[in-house]
């Protein structure tokens, strides 16, 4: 049994991350997205950078250097990801839930990663007793924080009314996969592996190909889910977690000066050919039938003909 557990793990591991490539892929090859045009930009430098301009502002700005500073973007990004300043600023409520859920599963990625690294300190043969302690502290923490953060995700989905009508059979499903894996990952602690030892041993297994056997069913059951929530996240609209970095970066904060750059042009091209199928009566009115000649067309130069 613990061979096939084994087994499901390396095909888990693999499809997740063919999953998270191919998403990634399947958005460089998307058509370029028209710019939000919203400010503050994240990275813009100097004194712009405080009331939220923009370089365009600069007279001749395409002849100038841009100068993008990385410590601005890490200030906004840092309060994003570690405490969820937008949802704590425009929905308090919808916050004090699902931040739980979001830290839990933090916490869970960090007792991941040193069980990962105590592994491999048994493989190697060197003591491991401070990286285990941290396991053994964000380990439970992060189980607990999500079930809690999963439970109150629920109810609100349930009760409140602005997120009930937003609301579909994934965004149920997703929550109770994370309480029963989650749940599974408790019973485990309090019952079977309380100093992860067996945890330890499972993964040094995996990455040595030294295929221990398990003897505890619970524990290989919590395996199971475990693995198979890993891999279905990639999946849902969960993968926000790594397509978040494209939507500050590429979206709201693309603001790269379209000058010499023939690969972009390449791909604007292409959009602009695009047939028309809107029906709106400013656009289809004129009968053009590309994005281009709607793009290059004034009717105010050039009168429509009757």
């Amino acid at each position: 049994m613990s061979l096939f557990v084994y087994l499901i793990t390396y095909i888990g591991i693999i499809i997740f991350c063919a999953a998270v490539l191919k998403r990634i892929i399947a958005y460089i090859n998307n058509p370029p997205h028209v710019r939000w045009e919203l400010y503050p930009v994240g990275h813009e430098s100097g004194e712009r950078a405080e009331y939220g301009g923009s370089y365009l502002e600069d007279v001749d700005w395409w002849k100038k250097p841009r100068h993008v500073s990385r410590i601005n973007e890490l200030k906004v990004m840092i309060p994003e990801i570690l405490g969820l300043k937008a949802v704590h600023e425009y929905n308090r409520p919808l916050w004090f839930v699902t931040y739980p859920f979001h830290l839990g599963l933090y916490f869970t990625i960090m007792f991941m990663v040193f069980i990962v690294i105590g592994s491999f300190a048994q493989i190697l043969d060197i003591p491991a007793a401070p990286i285990m302690a941290i396991a053994k502290f964000t380990g439970p923490l992060g189980f607990i924080l999500t079930i809690c953060g999963a439970v109150g995700l629920l109810y609100k989905r349930i009760t409140d009314q602005n997120l009930k009508i937003h609301s579909c059979f994934e965004h149920y499903f997703n929550l109770m996969l994370f309480i029963v894996t989650m749940g599974l990952a408790v019973l485990t602690w309090l019952f079977v592996d309380p100093d992860f030892l067996m945890a330890k041993t499972f993964v040094a297994g995996l990455i040595s190909f030294k295929l221990t056997a398990i003897s505890s069913p619970l524990f290989l059951l919590q395996i199971v889910f475990m693995v198979a929530t890993i891999a279905y996240i990639p999946f849902t609209h969960m993968s926000h977690f790594f397509m978040k970095y494209f939507l500050y970066h590429d979206i709201r904060w693309g603001d790269e000066p379209n000058i010499n750059t023939p690969k972009t042009d390449a791909k604007i091209n292409v959009v602009l050919n695009y047939p028309i199928t809107w029906s709106a009566p400013h656009i289809a009115g004129h009968n053009k039938k590309t994005w281009a000649e709607v793009a290059t067309f004034n009717p105010e130069a050039e009168p429509e003909k009757e």
